[in-house]
């Protein structure tokens, strides 16, 4: 590699360091020739040109990609997200909130931020801040109906998204199978095989061709027993579901518990949209069940509890001895989480527990709030000819537009599947953003999905409105 070609800053590292390894070289050799009795034709072991390329060139072979995360490459948040950078569109693609938090969090975390005790600043315990897991403990006992040791059953995470990631990497081992209900959140099948295991998938399916409401889209009990082997190590069931917006009732729950028990498997509960249940549903939690407790890890958001997604807070909890396996891969990977966000949201919570199961609550006023823009959302989907999901719990929608194909232009075909294209179009011609639910099955049932869009309602109602009118103007121009 010639000088010229590489940076000011390299050229100078070589030309420090080409003397230094040429002058070392050449001792080495010189002393080898004195040992030898051998003094005549001296030739330098390293010339400035080999130094110079040997120090700055990688080879590409050695250098890619780990193995272990090779074919793990594709991610529709990162493709859609610059879709949406590059075409500015009414994002109702991503799932956060458009308005402010509940006052008394925002507050908290200023007031931290101000707090005459300078160690709100600095490190937590590593596990969970104390006052948090403190918390976290009264909440959940009571809802459990048992007493949660803050200490050696709670673990606080950097999102739920981490807790997840603990989960599966401390409790998975390769060969392992994990069962996955379809659709579901897209990073279940990654992180199991990046563990190594087998993701075994089994999708929801709409009853009697009934699939104006998420409660008709049920699991088939045959089926689902076929799944379970003795190489099944545990089943991920996310209620309410992303991005269908099911419920899993008591019953359906204690079905997959039942062969949970059966098969010694565990049960990884996904229950981040744990206080967004729409009346007259009800949110049934699993380690409440008859004998689960001791087989079921629970795993819950900040960020959707008290709509701060940016604060990217999560947690887990379930017994100890499954717990441990989450301690060790969290103190392996990011150990601790961010002080002042566990301060203000410990804070939060104590407020709410005093305020449960009243008007005042914000576990109680948001699904109120929410009920209202689903229901709206509902309507201007199907006036322009969409037909919706209406979900029982979470902040989104899917709806099947295929009776729209022939109006969308999807001629190009930048993708294999039928609703990442659409979604493309939609963002690209009409700025309006969604997201393909095919993201969210297998391989063999991305089929169920691939006439339908998905679509967040956790929105401002004077964006929902400019949904609506874009939609309507499509409708005008058909």
């Amino acid at each position: 590699m010639l000088l010229s070609t590489i940076s000011v800053r390299q050229q100078s590292l070589v030309r420090y360091l080409v003397p230094l390894a040429t002058d070392f070289s050449n001792q080495q050799q010189q002393q080898q020739r004195r040992a030898t009795g051998h003094q005549k034709n001296f030739t330098p072991v390293i010339s400035r040109q080999q130094f110079s390329h040997s120090a700055f060139t990688m080879s590409s072979s050695k250098h890619q990609l780990s193995n272990k995360y090779k074919g793990l490459e594709k991610n529709v948040w990162v493709e859609f997200i610059a879709l949406a950078m590059e075409h500015k569109p009414l994002n109702l693609g991503q799932g956060f909130p458009d308005f402010a938090p509940p006052q008394h969090v925002t507050d908290a975390l200023a007031d931290v931020s101000k707090a005459d005790n300078v160690l709100l600043q600095q490190y937590t315990r590593g596990y969970g801040h104390p006052r948090l897991i403190q918390a976290l403990s009264k909440l959940y006992s009571q809802h459990i109906g048992r007493t949660i040791d803050p200490l050696t059953e709670i673990l606080v995470t950097g999102g739920a998204y981490e807790a997840l990631f603990c989960t599966i990497m401390g409790c998975v081992n390769p060969g392992d199978e994990v069962i996955i209900i379809e659709p579901f959140f897209d990073c279940y099948e990654p992180m199991v095989r990046l563990a190594g295991g087998t993701p075994v998938f089994i999708p929801l399916r709409p009853k009697g061709g009934g699939e104006g409401h998420s409660s008709e889209w049920v699991l088939d009990d045959v089926e689902l027993t076929s799944k379970f082997t003795d190489r099944t190590k545990a089943i991920i069931v996310n209620t309410p579901n992303n991005p269908l917006g099911k419920v899993f009732t008591q019953k359906e729950l204690e079905f997959i518990g039942q062969l949970c028990i059966k098969f010694d498997a565990l049960c990884i509960m996904d229950e981040v949209y744990e206080w967004l249940v729409y009346e007259p549903y009800r949110h049934f939690r699993m380690a409440s069940l008859p004998h689960m407790w001791d087989r079921t890890i629970t795993i819950c958001s900040a960020g959707k509890t008290f709509s701060v997604t940016g604060w990217k807070l999560g947690w887990a909890y379930g017994p100890a001895h499954l717990m441990r396996n989450l301690f060790v891969a969290h103190q392996n990977a990011l150990y601790t989480c961010v002080t002042p966000t566990q301060e203000a949201v410990a804070r939060g919570l104590e407020i709410e527990l005093e305020r449960l199961n009243t008007d005042q609550s914000y576990f109680k006023s948001l699904p109120k709030l929410l009920e209202s823009k689903r229901d709206y959302m509902a309507k201007f989907l199907t006036d322009v000819g969409m037909k919706p999901i209406i979900p029982e719990g979470g902040y989104f929608m899917i709806a099947d537009w295929s009776a729209l194909e022939s109006h969308a232009d999807l001629s190009e075909k930048k993708y294999p599947e039928k609703d990442y294209c659409f979604v493309e179009w939609l963002t690209r011609v009409k700025k309006l953003a969604g997201i393909p639910p095919t993201a969210f099955y297998s391989a063999e049932n991305k089929k169920i999905g691939e006439n339908y869009i998905r679509f967040c309602f956790i929105k401002e109602d004077a964006n929902l409105q400019k949904a609506e009118g874009i939609l309507q103007e499509w409708k005008k121009s058909m």
